[in-house]
């Protein structure tokens, strides 16, 4: 892999170690697609330094369960514009 992939890859892990971003902020901040920061995180970053794949992978986790929640509160806040 590339050392311009491999620092990207570090970074993006790093932010989201630091931020507990969701894949879909982190890459808005990255300016890269969600596939792209997907895949970073989840299978190249894995070959690249397991133990940071590891910790970033609990955030991912946890990010993951909690989207439903996230996505109802985002629709209570639509309705409630609507009504005022």
């Amino acid at each position: 892999m590339k050392d311009a992939i491999t620092l990207r890859i570090v970074a993006v892990a790093e932010h989201i170690l630091n931020t507990h971003d969701t894949i879909r902020k982190t890459a808005e901040k990255f300016g890269f697609s969600k596939s792209t920061i997907h895949n970073d995180v989840s299978l190249k970053l894995k070959n690249i330094d397991y133990a940071l794949y590891l910790k970033v992978k609990t955030i991912l986790d946890a990010n993951f369960a909690e989207k439903h929640i996230r996505g109802g509160e985002a629709t209570r806040k639509k309705y409630e514009k609507k009504d005022n």
